[in-house]
């Protein structure tokens, strides 16, 4: 049956709107006037009336943990505490709450040092002890590159004075050589290994429930890395695939897989990639995510000079030249786009080299990409656009990182960072996204942090280096054309036009004339993937 949006305010392309559009079996069928439409549709065609309200396309999150953000649901919550001591007392609040949780463990993510009032240390074991001596602890700092544990789990680990280092990470030592508790990239997954593991039927409520809630945020399309950080490959791909086989995915989902070692990828692509079991139209194997370093709130990125608020800190390298190189190769050879975690610019530096190498004749026909893409100068931005890379982009991130970015990078070099208007005007290839569980998959706060480059409580006055801010049209493109050309999937979603899949957005407000200040308030008000309505208010 064919089904017909009339009265809107329905984004085709920068500067042109129509009032109506027509869908059936999936695709839009038609834009144009209420009159033209309701022509088109027949007499049978079920009629949505919109109200006026503005419809957009529906917006792809290209790159998040979206089975680790539904995880998050069943985890003390300590996102936004304002001390150690609120954070210890949030965990045994949940303790006491939800025992039948804490048998065995506690596990959190979202303290962030840097927010404390007072003190702003990361915390040790010593704190995370207040909780529980008797069960192992470990809570992530809300980047994920940065781990606190207690001593149970420290214990359990086998860690002693004297134990060799993890390869592309730490583990932080006392006076006495024994380690403090904090944990760094390579090292977090090792400590996190103490954490005994969700059942596959838990793990597939949590998914339910994480896409549940993005659909409910005007999300229609994820690029989710879950294989590989989440949870094991082997676990995710198949859980993902019954989902949805069985009919209860709400969303388009196309995976980003986690592997650390030539092996591990090799694996894979003798396994899962050359049997491409991919038949379900919304689900899709997208690329190889690599982690070239940490983040900047945990000072882990790697940069080419010292943090100047941590001399002799240059952070933290996960992965070296010599296994990127190789798998970038065997990607090549294979047809897979690679994707890689890069924030400080050294990283971003050294990775664009290793893409440098696979390129063809000049060209990235793979479409290889920086996640996140951080902190830049000018060079680095124009050799990225000249490489034609993609640049993944959470303009969230500058939420908490415009607090911090000048202390530890300076202000020149902070001026050319999180370069959103200097990518558009170079006409580079950009998608959003938002890392969640790293920030909420809410794609309207992430908009609004693009536009007006400001926090959530409207500092600072102008935007942060306001040269760097992108209007509503762009945000809106790279968050829909731009996130669909990153799984290349361009000319089939991220538009409301003849022939695109039927993925769109009906907003309580209208984006593209409100107060930009009001951006972040707004919800939508209907949710349509495949012309079904997967969430209405």
């Amino acid at each position: 049956m064919k089904t017909v949006l009339i009265n809107g305010k329905i984004y085709v392309e920068r500067g042109v709107f129509q009032s109506a559009a027509a869908m059936e079996n999936g695709i839009i069928t038609a834009v144009g006037t209420d009159e033209e439409i309701l022509a088109h549709a027949g007499k049978d065609a079920r009629i949505i009336d919109c109200e006026g309200r503005t419809v957009i396309p529906g917006l792809n999150d290209s790159h998040m943990h979206l089975l680790m953000m539904g995880a998050g649901l069943y985890q003390v919550d300590i996102n936004g505490v304002k001390s150690i001591d609120e954070m210890i007392a949030r965990a045994r609040a949940f303790m006491r709450e939800h025992p039948e949780r804490c048998r065995e463990a506690i596990h959190g993510v979202g303290w962030n040092q840097d927010m404390f009032e007072g003190e702003k240390r990361i915390p040790t074991r010593h704190d995370l002890d207040k909780i529980s001596t008797e069960i192992p602890i470990v809570l992530e700092r809300i980047c994920g590159h940065v781990v606190t544990a207690n001593t149970r789990a420290i214990e359990l680990l086998g860690l002693k004075p004297g134990s060799a280092q993890f390869p592309g990470g730490t583990f932080e030592l006392e006076a006495d050589g024994y380690p403090s508790g904090v944990f760094t990239e390579n090292a977090c997954g090792e400590i996190l290994s103490v954490i005994p593991e969700y059942s596959e039927a838990q793990l597939e409520a949590m998914f339910i429930d994480a896409m549940n809630y993005a659909a409910a945020h005007g999300l229609t399309s994820v690029q989710s890395n879950d294989a590989g950080t989440s949870a094991a490959p082997e676990i995710v791909f198949p859980l993902v695939r019954r989902v949805f086989e069985g009919g209860r995915a709400k969303l388009r989902y196309h995976h980003q897989v986690c592997y650390h070692t030539p092996a591990e990828f090799g694996a894979f692509i003798e396994g899962e990639f050359a049997r491409g079991d991919y038949s379900h139209p919304w689900l899709t194997l997208g690329p190889l995510k690599l982690f070239r370093d940490g983040s900047l709130g945990g000072r882990t990125a790697t940069m080419r000079h010292e943090y100047l608020d941590d001399p002799g800190n240059y952070g933290v390298e996960a992965t070296h030249d010599e296994e990127m190189l190789e798998m970038c190769r065997m990607a090549d050879e294979a047809g897979i786009q690679v994707v890689t975690h890069v924030i400080g610019d050294k990283a971003i530096e050294d990775t664009v080299r290793c893409y440098e190498s696979v390129l063809h004749g000049g060209k990235n026909p793979l479409r290889h990409g920086l996640v996140h893409c951080q902190i830049t100068d000018m060079p680095l931005l124009e050799r990225i656009v000249k490489d034609d890379i993609l640049a993944l982009y959470q303009p969230i991130f500058l939420d908490y990182d415009m607090h911090a970015v000048i202390s530890r990078c300076g202000e020149e070099l902070s001026s050319t960072s999180y370069a959103f208007g200097t990518m558009a005007r170079l006409n580079a290839k950009v998608s959003y996204g938002t890392d969640c569980p790293v920030e909420d998959c809410n794609p309207f706060p992430n908009i609004y942090s693009a536009v007006t480059r400001k926090d959530k409580n409207g500092w600072p006055e102008g935007g942060f280096f306001p040269k760097e801010c992108v209007d509503v049209y762009t945000a809106i493109d790279a968050y829909t054309a731009g996130s669909a050309y990153a799984q290349f999937m361009e000319n089939e979603k991220g538009r409301i036009k003849p022939g695109f899949m039927a993925d769109m957005v009906m907003l309580d407000k209208d984006i593209f004339t409100c107060d930009p200040m009001k951006i972040r308030d707004i919800l939508p008000v209907m949710t349509i993937v495949g012309g079904e309505i997967v969430y209405e208010r």
